[in-house]
This record gives structure tokens, C-alpha cells and sequence, in this order.
């Protein structure tokens, strides 16, 4: 060995965010002039300078570099000591490598953020927000949460109500808030909360949102019944105090009727005249008529036997409302012309709502209306059955891990067509024997290309639609089996 060396200190602190330095003497021992380079390694590497890079020594004597510590005020700094190394290749003998090692210790800092997704919800009877908390320290981060507003007009129910988080990463935490009463009648009402984060040792952080509850009835719904009401009250009151004499003028005409006919006492029985009758005007005849069109046909006659049909005699039988058409309906008929697999879907639109079913490799959906999906129905045949998840822009993925599952010829949905939900971004999809293959076109993005499950590998799902960090809705598929 022909060099010697020495870290001057060989430990160091350094904050993060901030610079720490240390010399690296070296000798040259050997009896040739020689040069050095000088290179940190290490997972404090890249925030290690050596300055200079490369120092040239005659036999004997020494020179210095100093090694400077930067690292960032982020998570990547990891807190506690982090051993580090530079090492010295000599020109003349490049197999002869010198590597003297030190420590650093990264003191700890905490950096917490904490946002509302979305900062504003609305309903009648509850509100879904979420609370996102990102841990940018470089240590775990231990906290409780809780809830407040003024007055106490909210209920509060957060899960998880505790957590840790490790550093870089980020946490979700449900929320469901409930108004303690409900507006039976009026407008909406804006009620703003908070939800608190708190940490041993530090101040609480508020995030400030805001819940709109709305009314469960109009107030012009509530207006209406009040004066139907009240104008139904005024009629019963003016019926009981006016109620009209009514009499049967059939009664005195049959009486009338009778009294004409009845014989005198003197005459004989057989003299007597016929009693009167009362009789109403005999009806014309209708022909028998076994077209089916006969009945239809009459009643609209204007006295004569001769009317046509076209007088506007409706049927006695009323027409029944067509079944909606879902993806199963659709796929049965499919499956009925061909034999085969087959998928068949549709897409519930934003303003649109249920467009018609199409089937393998057709597009549901817009594309260039920018109309978001925010729901999906598929069935397949041949496959074995479906199933899948649906990625939310906001909410992400609302069932978390639990798949919806349909067998052959049967509905699955993925999605929510409520309004307080946001449209879909993505979705998750694998069927039990065979492959599958989805294109999804993304706001911005267009169509992603075609991608298809392995049918041998291990994952058979595939995913379609946005990145998650994107967060762009999704406005049309395709799918094939």
C-alpha cells in the first residue's frame, strides 16, 4: 500500500437543508509521483462533493480534500447515522483502491401537510370527504384526528381516527359527517368545519372545510302544499256550510207514470190499459265481426253502423313499457346469433346517462364532447364470468380491494351514478377463462392502446384508463374477448 489517509472528523452532524464538512488527508508513501481520484460512494453520495476531484503527491508528502454534506430537507434524508465511503483510485497503480469510510447522522425533522379531497361536499343527510395527510419529514409520524365546528351542528366519524405514517408517504382518512338536524324544507345551508391533526408535542393543524346540507323538500314544494292544503280546508268549510239540496227527478217521473196508468175502481180488470213503461232508447245492433278490429272499430260509429275505425276508438289494452336494455340483454342476443365468446358493455354519461349497449370492440362512451363516464355495465359469454373495479377521479377506489363479480349472462357494475361522486378515471378488469382486452380513451390523452390480460401470468387483470396521479376522466372504452 502506498497511501495513507485520515478523516478529520471521521463522524459528522449535519441538518437537513444545511452543509457539513470534513477533511480527507492523504499521503503518498510510495517512491514514484502519483496522482489520485477521489469518488464518493455510498447512499449519501449524491449529496457529497470532494473537492478538489483529483490531487497529484511527489513521494513523501501530503495533501487535503475536503468533503462537503448537503443533504436535502426532504424524506430521502433519512434521519440517524448513514455511513459513507470515498474512494481513492491512484493513477500508477489503479488496482491498489483506498476506501476510508466515516458516518454522517441526519438530525430528524418533522414536515407535515394535510388537504381536504374535495374542500367542499354536499348532501341532505351526510357528507363523504376525504383528508389527505402527507408525511414530507424524515421521520415517522404518529397522529390523531378529530372534528369540529361552531355550534356543534356536525357529527364527526373518522376512519382511521389514529395513524402513522412513514416518511414520504401520505395517508387517506373517511370522513362522514352527519348534521345533527335535517332541513326538511328550504334552500341549501353552507355549514363550514374543521378537522384537526394533532401531534405530541405540537400545535394541533386545521384544515377548514365546508358542508353544504340541502333541503329534503323544496321550498317551493313546501309553499304548494301549504296553499293546496289551505284551499282544501276553505272548500270543505264552504261545502258544509252551503251544501246544495238534492232530489231525484226519476222518482217523481216514475210516481207521475204510474199514477196515469192505474185503472178506475168501475172498470173491469181485462178494459184496463197496459201499464206504462219506462224504457230507454234501444241501442243500434253491432255485427258480429271476427277480424279482431270490430270492437276497436265501433265505438267510434256516429249513430250509423257504417263508421270506420279511423274515428279515433282507442284499445282496450294498454301498451307496456320496453324493458331497459342492459349489457346481459344485449350479450343473450349476441351470444343467440354467434356462437363464441362475447362481451358487451355500456357506458353511463355525464348529462347523458345510460347510452345503448354495443358489443366487441364497439365504442361506448364520447370521445372530443368532453362528457366524462361515470359508470360502466358489462356482461360477457363464453368467459366464464367477469369482474372488476372502478378508479374514481376524486374518491379513488371507493370499494378499496372488493371486486364486482357477475357470472355469464349476467350485469356487472363498475362506478356510481350518483351525482355527488366524481367520474370514473380508470377501472380494473379480468375474466375466469380466457383473455380480455380494453382501450380507454382519457381526457386530454385520447385512446392509451390496446392491452390484453395473460391468461398464464400470475396478475390476469389488467388496467385501463388514467395514471392515478393524473387524475383525468375517463370518456370512452372499448372491450373484446
Amino acid at each position: 500500500m502506498s497511501l495513507w489517509t485520515s478523516l478529520e472528523p471521521a463522524s459528522v452532524t449535519v441538518d437537513p437543508g444545511s452543509r457539513a464538512t470534513v477533511r480527507l488527508r492523504v499521503r503518498n508513501t510510495g517512491d514514484v509521483v502519483d496522482e489520485y481520484r477521489f469518488e464518493p460512494v455510498g447512499d449519501v453520495a449524491p449529496w457529497t462533493t470532494v473537492e478538489p476531484q483529483t490531487l497529484r503527491l511527489y513521494p513523501g508528502t501530503t495533501g487535503t480534500v475536503e468533503l462537503t454534506f448537503a443533504p436535502p430537507r426532504t424524506s430521502d434524508a433519512t434521519a440517524g447515522p448513514n455511513p459513507y465511503a470515498v474512494r481513492i483510485t491512484p493513477t500508477e497503480h489503479p488496482d491498489a483502491v483506498t476506501v476510508p469510510e466515516g458516518n454522517l447522522t441526519i438530525t430528524p425533522f418533522t414536515e407535515v401537510r394535510a388537504e381536504l379531497v374535495p374542500p367542499t361536499v354536499k348532501g341532505r343527510f351526510k357528507g363523504r370527504p376525504r383528508l389527505a395527510i402527507d408525511n414530507l419529514g424524515n421521520t415517522k409520524v404518529t397522529a390523531s384526528l378529530s372534528g369540529g365546528d361552531n355550534g356543534d351542528r356536525l357529527q364527526y366519524e373518522l376512519q382511521p381516527a389514529n395513524v402513522q405514517i412513514e416518511p414520504g408517504r401520505a395517508v387517506f382518512v373517511d370522513t362522514t359527517l352527519r348534521p345533527r338536524q335535517i332541513i326538511w324544507f328550504g334552500s341549501k345551508e353552507e355549514q363550514p368545519y374543521r378537522l384537526a391533526v394533532r401531534r405530541s408535542g405540537a400545535q394541533p393543524m386545521e384544515v377548514d372545510g365546508t358542508f353544504v346540507q340541502r333541503g329534503f323538500l323544496p321550498r317551493w314544494l313546501a309553499t304548494a302544499l301549504s296553499i293546496s292544503l289551505a284551499l282544501a280546508i276553505a272548500f270543505v268549510m264552504i261545502w258544509l256550510a252551503y251544501k246544495p239540496q238534492v232530489r231525484s227527478l226519476a222518482t217523481e217521473k216514475l210516481a207521475e207514470a204510474g199514477a196515469t196508468t192505474l185503472p178506475s175502481p168501475s172498470a173491469p180488470i181485462e178494459s184496463a190499459p197496459p201499464a206504462a213503461e219506462t224504457s230507454a232508447p234501444a241501442a243500434p245492433d253491432v255485427p258480429e265481426d271476427t277480424s279482431g278490429d270490430a270492437q276497436a272499430g265501433s265505438g267510434s260509429g256516429s249513430g250509423s253502423g257504417s263508421g270506420s275505425g279511423n274515428g279515433g276508438g282507442g284499445s282496450s289494452e294498454e301498451s307496456e313499457k320496453p324493458k331497459e336494455e342492459t349489457a346481459a340483454t344485449a350479450v343473450a342476443e349476441q351470444a343467440a346469433r354467434s356462437d363464441g365468446r362475447h362481451i358487451c358493455y355500456r357506458a353511463y354519461v355525464a348529462d347523458q346517462g345510460w347510452q345503448d349497449p354495443v358489443c366487441d370492440g364497439d365504442i361506448a362512451g364520447t370521445t372530443g364532447k368532453g362528457l366524462p363516464i361515470k359508470a360502466l355495465n358489462i356482461a360477457t359469454a363464453g368467459t366464464g364470468g367477469v369482474t372488476g373495479n372502478g378508479a374514481h377521479v376524486t374518491e379513488g377506489w371507493l370499494t378499496g380491494n372488493k371486486w364486482s363479480k357477475a357470472a355469464d349472462g349476467v350485469d356487472m357494475y363498475l362506478g356510481s351514478t350518483k351525482e355527488s361522486v366524481s367520474p370514473l378515471q380508470g377501472f380494473t378488469i379480468q375474466v375466469i377463462k380466457g383473455s380480455v382486452c380494453q382501450n380507454a380513451h382519457i381526457k386530454d390523452k385520447g385512446w392509451r392502446g390496446l392491452g390484453c390480460t395473460d391468461p398464464n401470468a400470475t396478475q390476469k387483470w389488467i388496467y385501463g384508463g388514467s395514471a392515478m396521479d393524473w387524475k383525468l376522466q375517463l370518456e370512452a372504452v372499448r372491450f373484446t374477448v
